[in-house]
């Protein structure tokens, strides 16, 4: 979340918006991000240490009580 933060600030978008325009291209199967975003994107990605990618997304699940998360390959 801290990225697409960092990316609706830096394009000054509300993250709402952001959000909005990436779904509307999702759905029309459509890239939202030309290089430089993609770049900018990749930057935050450093900034903050998220390591996740796409394939990831298919393995997260809900925290437990303390905060932790795990799926059958390792802890996220």
């Amino acid at each position: 979340m801290k990225v697409l933060k960092g990316l609706a600030e830096y394009l000054d978008l509300s993250l709402g918006d952001l959000l909005e325009g990436i779904v509307l291209h999702a759905f029309e199967q459509k890239l939202p991000f030309d290089d430089a975003t993609i770049a900018t994107v990749e930057r935050l990605k450093t900034v903050y240490g998220l390591d996740l990618t796409a394939a990831d997304s298919h393995h997260l699940r809900e925290a437990d009580e303390k905060g932790a998360m795990f799926d059958d390959r390792r802890r996220v």
